[in-house]
């Protein structure tokens, strides 16, 4: 099932060609020329998958990646870095921020539909992990109402600030 993008890019080339080339593919398309509207356009629009030049003439791919990280953006949408002076240590400062891709300039039309298919499975699998761990309660403590359940509890609970392994065995069933 086709998703929503939001392609920011300064060149209208490019913008146009992806557009053309997902709406054929039956996704809903937002462009914008520039930081500033593609912040627009996503608060408006709330797209699965974005697009995101490095270098534009407002502000840069990177700071616009790292407001979308502060302001929780990345919860909702996957960043898809695209760049044709990209760097290896450009790409790396990309993902700690949270991109879940780059792609360098000329981009490959193959590669561009299939990191977005790929982008669109990793935001279905996140948001079945988010329910999944919704249902699950916050923590399973011991039951019982014994003396050294209850002070097992207690330990458990104090040692829970820290971080650091424990192991609990006991045979089952004798208190």
């Amino acid at each position: 099932m086709p998703g929503t993008l939001l392609i920011i890019d300064d060149e209208k080339d490019i913008r146009l060609l992806m557009k053309e080339i997902f709406d054929e593919e039956g996704y809903d398309v937002f462009l914008a020329s520039n930081g500033t509207q593609g912040q627009q356009l996503w608060q408006e629009h709330r797209p699965d998958v974005i697009f995101l030049d490095i270098w534009m003439p407002d502000t840069d791919g990177l700071t616009l990646l790292k407001n979308m990280a502060h302001d929780q953006w990345l919860e909702h949408s996957t960043v898809i870095m695209m760049s044709g002076h990209g760097t290896i240590e450009t790409a790396m400062e990309a993902t700690r921020h949270g991109a879940y891709d780059f792609l360098e300039k000329p981009l490959s039309l193959a590669k561009v539909i299939l990191t977005a298919e790929r982008a669109f499975e990793h935001n279905r699998l996140k948001s079945e992990n988010t329910a999944w761990r919704r249902q699950q309660p916050k923590h399973i403590m011991p039951i019982g109402k014994s003396k050294i359940i209850r002070e097992l509890r207690d330990t458990i609970t104090r040692l829970a600030k820290y971080t650091m392994p424990v192991l609990i065995n006991g045979d089952a069933g004798v208190g």
